[in-house]
């Protein structure tokens, strides 16, 4: 086989693995499965393009190679469960800023030898990937440091933000149309550098004007960015794979910001117009909320559960924080041998990004079967003896469903307020990640087991 050939067919088994890979990871019990045919498809595709497509420069490219892949098992080993929204955000970044450096490269590359249309067609696939891509790069960064809590989580609303991000958009349009003419006479440059400061700025702006309950949607919004970054940069460099592998995560990084958007009750541009959400942290104000907080101890909690016969756990991003997870499991473990009934009920956007409890229960052996999405458990809570929420704020807010005017109002959320009842775990009375005050830890059937997540649980595992 010719090395043409030899390339075209792995790009071929590639693509399929990739396919798998996405609809492996749509399910829990084949996420391991798929995962490993994303390994295997993308090791086929490497070799195949050091061997088939590269001519020259093995060094440089063996020493790059080398380099990254130290970095990348570095970050992996070290990296905490809690850490993962922020590092997908980082390196979302880093293939917009390849996008960019690519563009930058491709345009500068004399060699290539396109005339008329070609050149035209060339020219436009290179403005748009530098495009892309610089979006995709200072939006990623400012998202990383929001999820980091580097930037507040509080939304930047400048005035006439809306024409702001209108005039940056004919800004880029405008020399998008002077960069096809100017490249058509062997330049261009201006005009690309001047349209690659509006893209960085108009992410970095983006992003910032987005607040904290909207976090888990941009996260994915970025996915689906990165994607289309490395689908432009394929055909820049003519790379059929590339192409092929963009348009995957593009398209399915957009289908995931539309579950996301659905399962928060917003419209897509209506989180991109951002606004929504405050840094939180803050202390809620008691005396705005009718009925008062009912304090409840680990013996006590202990004691509730073990007589319960129906316990629903509602993990948020406080477990994630206090690395509680395997404490919850054990706990599980010992209800169950009690004859109680135990499930976890996942919010779509519990934590900070999509997915986010759903990994760290499977990180701490959860089987899958007792794990459910909210869809499925939310008209259980009228039977459900106690309910346990761990760490989470906003997703069992009643406020969704009966407060008009609550910037949550119309979000589907989880309905523990319903059951028998409900354990909230929490360090204090602040606010979650929106910022919006929480008339569940009020209500009669509420009890606040305040203190660290991991000890509050441990102390619970002990009683029982």
């Amino acid at each position: 086989m010719n090395s043409a050939g030899f390339v075209t067919v792995s790009y071929i088994a590639a693509t399929i693995l990739f396919i798998l890979a996405l609809g492996g990871l749509s399910n829990q019990e084949t996420a391991r499965r798929g995962n490993w045919y994303g390994i295997i498809g993308m090791a086929i595709a490497l070799l195949a393009t050091i061997l088939g497509v590269v001519t020259r420069h093995y060094t440089i490219l063996i020493i790059a190679l080398l380099i990254g892949g130290s970095i990348g098992l570095v970050l992996a080993r070290r990296v905490r469960m809690t850490q993962m929204p922020e590092l997908v955000a980082i390196l979302h970044s880093l293939v917009g800023l390849a996008a960019v450096l690519v563009g930058f490269a491709n345009f500068m590359d004399h060699s290539i030898g396109f005339t008329g249309v070609e050149l035209t067609i060339h020219n436009i696939e290179t403005y748009l990937g530098v495009l892309i891509g610089a979006v995709t790069f200072s939006g990623s960064i400012i998202a990383f440091g929001k999820l980091s809590g580097r930037i507040g989580g509080k939304p930047l609303t400048l005035p006439a933000r809306h024409w702001l991000n209108l005039a940056l958009l004919l800004g880029a349009i405008w020399f998008g149309r002077e960069f096809v003419q100017q490249g058509a006479v062997g330049s261009g440059t201006v005009p690309l550098v001047i349209m690659t400061v509006i893209a960085l700025v108009f992410g970095i702006h983006m992003v910032m004007a987005i607040g904290g309950a909207d976090m888990p949607v941009v996260v994915s919004m970025l996915n689906s960015y990165s994607g289309w970054a490395a689908s432009a940069t394929g055909f820049m460099l003519s790379n059929d794979l590339l192409i092929v592998t963009g348009a995957l995560v593009g398209s399915s990084g957009a289908i995931l910001s539309y579950i996301m958007c659905r399962a928060m009750n917003r419209k897509f541009l209506a989180v991109i117009a951002g606004g929504f959400g405050t840094g939180g942290g803050t202390a809620a104000a008691g005396g705005e909320i009718e009925g008062e907080i009912v304090a409840i101890q680990p013996e006590e909690t202990a004691e509730l559960l073990a007589n319960a016969k129906e316990v629903m756990i509602v993990p948020g991003y406080g477990m994630a924080v206090a690395q509680a997870q395997h404490t919850v499991y054990e706990i599980t473990k010992v209800l169950r041998e009690k004859g109680v009934n135990v499930r976890f009920g996942i919010h779509p956007v519990a934590g900070r990004m999509p997915g986010h409890m759903n990994v760290l229960l499977a990180e701490a052996k959860v089987p899958y079967d007792i794990v459910f999405e909210m869809d499925e458990v939310n008209e259980d809570f009228p039977d459900i003896d106690v309910s346990v929420v761990i760490g989470a704020n906003d997703i069992v807010n009643p406020d969704a469903q009966e407060k008009p005017d609550s910037p949550i109002a119309g979000m589907p959320v989880l309905e523990v307020w319903k059951g028998g009842t409900t354990i909230v775990l929490k360090r204090s009375m602040a606010t979650g990640y929106a910022g919006v005050e929480n008339p569940l830890f009020y209500k009669e059937n509420t009890r606040m087991l305040f203190g660290d997540a991991k000890d509050s649980l441990d102390a619970v595992l002990k009683t029982l």
